[in-house]
């Protein structure tokens, strides 16, 4: 049972991973790349910080944190998996430690975490981001609604 939140983890990471390869060999040359004029481009970021820049040469406090977020994340999911309890709760985990593991890859071995997503949302240039933050994103949210709405309903 545990083998395939790991599976899942592990195709996330190869994919952030995949991406960040893909961006430093052709998208670092060229900076930035218009994909849909005035609203979205590809640019090459170097982010030393955390979440939009914030803490820039944190390195190792990112990465000790990741560590015990990605420690309490197995031992809450062990849990819910003891119990049979909220699948959303625990693709949410999955997504949080996929994302997390993969830019913290990118802090140990780079020093730095590749960014390329890159919006401008009715006149609000929005800070770069990678796949990586994406899942933890999506992650934490699916998280909070999870905990909020559907771990009430389990206990009944």
């Amino acid at each position: 049972m545990i083998l395939m939140p790991l599976v899942f983890c592990a195709i996330l990471i190869m994919i952030d991973q995949g991406i960040k390869y893909i961006t430093v060999l052709g998208l670092k040359p060229l900076g930035s790349v218009d994909i849909i004029n005035g609203f979205f481009s590809l640019t090459y970021v170097e982010n030393r910080g955390a979440a939009f820049g914030m803490l820039q040469g944190g390195k190792w406090l990112f990465v000790a944190l990741t560590v015990v977020v990605c420690v309490v994340c197995v031992i809450y999911y062990a849990k819910l998996v003891s119990e049979n309890r909220l699948f959303i709760v625990r693709a949410a985990i999955v997504l949080i430690c996929g994302g997390a593991i993969g830019n913290m890859l990118d802090r140990l071995f780079r020093g730095y975490v590749v960014d390329m997503f890159d919006f401008n949302i009715f006149g609000y240039d929005f800070p770069v981001f990678n796949f990586a933050d994406i899942c933890v994103c999506i992650g934490a949210f699916l998280l909070v609604v999870g905990i909020m709405f559907f771990d009430r309903e389990d206990k009944k």
